[in-house]
């Protein structure tokens, strides 16, 4: 049964947007231990990955062919770009779901989710505020790593031009630029496993259940994928452009597969994020 009576008085001074601020609640998500370790990890990332070159030595190209793995080692640019591109296909797949699938299913699992209802606190309101707090979090995810890679590649290799591996080299400055191009586009192609880590969320109790729902899901994604039987319909795939951010690291920049990319991302993920808010607006909260 729902936590709030309907047609109660609402009581003197009270706003419904007033209840559950943003900043409350990202304060709150801020200091889980979850949050803090998923932080420490990809901030480790980049160390581990110069120790691993210092160790094996500097990448080779195969058959001749140089990728952008071969020119990790060439400017801290690169070693950026290439610690996005290691990352992106699974390593950022969990803070995104882990951010935005645990907030609304531990709080049941808490059997706090009630009270907050009772607070009370409109269903919309705190699925907003859960949202945008979880969805600034993975944004948040998505930027330590390749500045911290930035970082640790400038004082390993140097600061210098990013070597394409395909010929030339973009200037520091025009590097920079793309790398933010690059970081918002990781970003937006991950809105589908948001969307079905927050929907997960708001139909289960067990954060777990959620988080393991929403990269179960993504993992089948990138399976299908791979299976080029499937021909033209492997563009309606999130995972089939997921790498389309490489085109952003050309002396001229090729959109097309990046525009397709998140048109494909943000339909399913405004399907997924509008089914949560229907879905739990009529869920019968007990916990």
């Amino acid at each position: 049964m729902s936590t709030l009576a309907e047609g109660t008085e609402a009581a003197p001074g009270y706003r419904a947007g007033r209840t559950l601020p943003l900043r409350v609640e990202l304060i709150r998500q801020s200091k889980r231990r979850r949050t803090l370790v998923m932080g420490g990890i990809l901030a480790a990332l980049p160390f581990v990955l110069v120790i691993a070159f210092a160790i094996g030595g500097e990448p080779d190209a195969e058959n001749g062919r140089v990728t952008l793995m071969d020119t990790a080692t060439a400017s801290g640019a690169n070693f950026a770009a290439v610690s996005l591109f290691v990352s992106a296909g699974f390593l950022l797949v969990i803070p995104v779901a882990l951010f935005c699938g645990d907030t609304v299913a531990s709080e049941a699992g808490w059997s706090s989710l009630r009270y907050l209802l009772a607070a009370p606190v409109p269903r919309v309101r705190l699925l907003w505020s859960k949202l945008v707090v979880g969805l600034g979090l993975s944004l948040a995810a998505m930027v330590l790593l390749p500045v911290v890679a930035l970082a640790v590649g400038t004082a390993a290799y140097g600061w210098g031009p990013l070597q394409i591996p395909t010929g030339g080299a973009l200037d520091p400055g025009t590097a920079a630029q793309r790398l933010v191009v690059v970081v918002a586009y990781v970003f937006v192609s991950q809105m589908v496993t948001a969307g079905l880590a927050f929907w997960l969320s708001t139909r289960t109790d067990a954060p777990l259940g959620a988080v393991g729902g929403a990269v179960g899901l993504t993992i089948v994604g990138n399976v299908l994928d791979a299976v080029t039987a499937l021909g033209h319909w492997r563009d309606f795939l999130p995972a089939h452009w997921q790498f389309a951010w490489a085109d952003a690291l050309q002396p001229t920049p090729e959109w097309s597969g990046m525009i397709q990319g998140t048109a494909v991302s943000v339909a399913y993920a405004l399907v997924l994020f509008a089914l949560a808010f229907r879905g739990f607006a009529r869920k019968d909260v007990v916990s």
